[in-house]
């Protein structure tokens, strides 16, 4: 079974805005977090794709991985992800062929299927009215298609992209994605961060299918988690308010910058709002150092996980910079 020592430590970035501040702060925050993370000895800094929030700047996401990817020297550096049905195959063959050459061999593509925004901004986003992402099989074939070799008369080509060796990992929060990615031989990334339902049965799908490639010889997976981390688990555990509260906003349709972390969360949400919420979140972990690693080998234990790949949605930055270190003092 996986332990935390054994693992590669990854970070995902939502280039969060916080109440009070704006955009280019968080672009600021976010090449700093990228930095940081790179000293720390994280092999990865994913930025995801959503639009229409308040409290995300990583709608332009292959924009967003170019700043980083520039301002870093060997980290990888990808999406986590791509929301494919959003584009046309070949132009994300082009960026990410863009980014391979002005950063060969750091650029990761992480594809997900769902819109990730609300289906008034899907509209918005010039998207077909296909229901559920069943497009996705023919995009993702289309944009393997461009970023592989050039066959001699083809009319069509990705220039930059075609023939680079950019990896592509799927990435979901259901079994879809997981089916899908252990046919192919694709390394899958489960987002239990905030869809923990399906994580176990998604992991025993992609291992059970799974067929050896050209790219993989075993399964590999990735699981997103949500980590906060303190010197107490007092402390630890108000910072995670902030997170919970933007997340009872997002499912009441009112999304909003991160607030500020509270003393008291009874006093903010019913019982049944956090009862709600907590149940999306439980793949969160919280505590100081000792709690927090107990916490954290108990999951690898029970999912046996190749790589963790962490969300910290914390409203001060200093602090959210403080859990990622301690994570990562946690391995030794």
């Amino acid at each position: 079974m996986s332990k935390l020592s054994e693992i590669e430590l990854s970070v995902l970035d939502l280039s969060p805005v916080v109440q009070g501040s704006d955009v280019s702060q968080s672009f600021e925050n976010s090449l700093t977090l990228a930095r940081r993370a790179e000293e720390l000895g994280y092999k990865r800094f994913w930025l995801a794709e959503h639009h229409n929030l308040p409290g995300i700047g990583s709608s332009a996401t292959s924009v967003l991985i170019g700043y980083i990817a520039g301002g870093t020297k060997k980290i990888r550096v990808g999406s986590g992800g791509i929301m494919l049905p959003n584009h046309a195959p070949l132009i994300v063959a082009e960026q990410f062929g863009t980014l391979e050459t002005l950063y060969p061999g750091r650029i990761d593509l992480g594809l997900g299927r769902a819109p990730g925004t609300d289906p008034v901004t899907a509209r918005a986003l010039r998207r077909e009215t296909k229901i559920g992402g069943m497009e996705f099989p023919e995009l993702l074939e289309e944009l393997r298609f461009f970023l592989s070799k050039a066959e001699p008369g083809q009319r069509v080509r990705a220039v930059p992209g075609s023939g680079l060796d950019i990896p592509i990992w799927l990435l979901g929060s259901s079994l879809y994605s997981a089916d899908l990615a252990g046919r192919l031989g694709l390394p899958f990334s489960f987002a239990a961060h905030f869809a923990p339902d399906y994580m176990m049965h998604a992991i025993e799908i992609y291992r059970k299918v799974f067929q050896p490639s050209g790219i993989l010889e075993k399964p590999y997976v990735m699981i997103g988690v949500s980590v906060f981390a303190a010197d107490t688990d007092v402390e630890a555990e108000k910072l995670s308010t902030s997170q919970i509260l933007g997340f009872l906003n997002l499912i009441k349709g009112n999304p909003l910058p991160l607030g500020p972390p509270v003393d008291d969360l009874s006093k903010h949400v019913s019982e049944t709002e956090k009862a709600a919420v907590a149940e999306r979140l439980r793949a969160s972990m919280s505590g100081s150092p000792s709690t927090l690693k107990d916490k954290l080998n108990g999951f690898l234990s029970k999912t046996d996980a190749d790589e963790l790949i962490v969300n910290t949605m914390v409203y001060d930055f200093g602090a959210r910079l403080r859990s990622y270190e301690i994570l990562s003092e946690l391995r030794k």
